[in-house]
């Protein structure tokens, strides 16, 4: 059995960054799916479900209610690893080509407050399982060691 692609990434050498993870063809379409990496693999602790549940719902809404990327985004949600979260978005994009869009969703997830959408046992199946305080900390920590930031060795996968 050949080893799927994101097996392949050097998890040693990855940093917390944007990067595209893979493009697949569908019909006539791209999609694009990114790897927004928080933590770095096999060296800083990985996040704990509550908060990677927390930020996947504030996360889905926003991308679904963005007015430019509503109708592109395919999936959101988090990796098993904990590490971070991989968006499909419908499209060609460049890892760059997302960094407006990714500052302003962790912006919001960042200043988030109040009662998290679809944070009910009508809505979710584990809604307890939350965290907004630590979601809002791993938010601002994105922002300010990443994104607001970036440069191409957090844009590109390592060699």
């Amino acid at each position: 059995m050949e080893k799927i692609a994101s097996f392949t990434i050097d998890h040693i050498k990855l940093q917390p960054g944007v990067y595209v993870s893979r493009k697949d063809a569908v019909g006539d379409s791209t999609v694009t799916t990114f790897d927004l990496r928080m933590t770095s693999p096999n060296d800083e602790p990985v996040m704990n479900t509550a908060e990677v549940h927390t930020i996947e719902h504030l996360g889905a809404t926003f991308l679904r209610n963005d007015a430019e990327y509503a109708s592109k985004t395919v999936y959101f949600g988090p990796m098993g690893c904990r590490t971070g979260f991989y968006l499909l978005l419908a499209g060609d994009y460049t890892s760059k080509d997302i960094v407006p869009l990714m500052i302003r969703m962790f912006e919001f997830i960042r200043d988030f407050k109040g009662e998290v959408p679809g944070a009910s046992p009508k809505d979710c199946g584990n809604y307890l399982d939350m965290n907004l305080g630590m979601a809002n900390y791993l938010a601002d920590r994105y922002l300010n060691n990443v994104l607001y930031h970036i440069d191409d060795a957090h844009l590109n996968y390592p060699a």
